[in-house]
């Protein structure tokens, strides 16, 4: 049985404003050479989780794909909209229990003055061996201070941008390192993100991940772990973290929107403890949510 694909165009008028959507066939051509999605990965996206037929998270998302067009002055996308697109998709995706809806808006034909935007879903892959065996991460050096976000804006850390190269740059050197997945590291020794995830470590009963003012994407996944927390018996808190502070975590997660809460099982070739029952109460609780 083939995979199901799902796509609904989002037409924009040459102001940039959100016109109406348009089904269309996810395996026809539908995206010019010339756009700047394509020649300049030029433009934002969020990837939203899909349980059932319903978006999670949906609202932290929109707002995180604003913020992120903001910060490459496109234009605001229309939250409604956008919003519609995602609950439209998701509803044809209802009978598989994990699912997704992919957003994204770019500046669009070079030279022109129209975005280009879609949103495009399908079925989630297996994370089950992730999300209870574990993931070996290895440190990797992201070559930018963690002030970067206030001392050089125009770098965009902190956006979700189409530009990942770098990210799955980063992946594949973890690989050859014999891990699974990266964890990027300041230049000035402070933990960040992973490629595509936000960290988590478990420290004197409390889950705290590192600040969003480091130049790091802020985490839907992980806001929604943290509201959590009190169930658990556990704090939250945001602070800054060191590579230290993971080698001697009582655990630690790298968690986002498909993969959930993938437990770090090893940092660079070292052993690190997994708690898997709290593992499981977490990806429980992730998947459980209707919004």
């Amino acid at each position: 049985m083939s995979t199901p694909q799902h796509l609904i165009l989002v037409s924009h008028d040459q102001e940039g404003h959100a016109t109406g959507l348009l089904p269309a066939e996810a395996d026809a051509p539908q995206l010019s050479v010339l756009d700047a999605s394509v020649t300049r990965g030029d433009g934002v996206f969020e990837t939203i989780s899909v349980g059932s037929g319903h978006p999670q998270a949906l609202d932290a998302h929109l707002d995180r794909f604003a913020r992120s067009a903001r910060m490459l002055d496109l234009p605001e996308p229309d939250a409604g909209l956008w919003g519609d697109a995602v609950h439209a998709i998701a509803e044809a995706l209802a009978g598989h229990e994990e699912a997704w809806v992919k957003t994204v808006i770019s500046r669009g034909i070079e030279g022109g003055s129209t975005p280009t935007g879609w949103a495009y879903g399908s079925v989630s892959p297996d994370f089950r061996r992730e999300r209870t065996e574990g993931v070996a991460v290895a440190l990797l050096d992201r070559g930018l201070r963690s002030d970067v976000a206030e001392t050089a804006p125009w770098l965009l850390a902190g956006a979700k941008t189409l530009s990942y190269a770098v990210n799955k740059a980063a992946v594949r050197e973890a690989q050859r390192r014999g891990a699974d997945d990266a964890l990027f590291v300041s230049s000035d020794g402070l933990l960040l993100e992973g490629p595509t995830s936000t960290l988590i470590v478990l420290h004197d009963r409390a889950l705290v991940t590192p600040p969003a003012a480091l130049g790091i994407l802020p985490g839907t996944t992980q806001h929604d772990l943290f509201s959590a927390a009190r169930d658990w018996g556990l704090d939250a808190r945001v602070d800054v973290l060191r590579p230290d502070d993971l080698r001697t975590a009582e655990s630690a997660w790298l968690v986002s929107s498909l993969r959930l809460a993938a437990p770090i099982r090893a940092v660079d070739g070292a052993a690190t403890p997994v708690d898997a029952g709290l593992t499981a109460a977490m990806n429980g609780f992730l998947r459980s949510r209707r919004s």
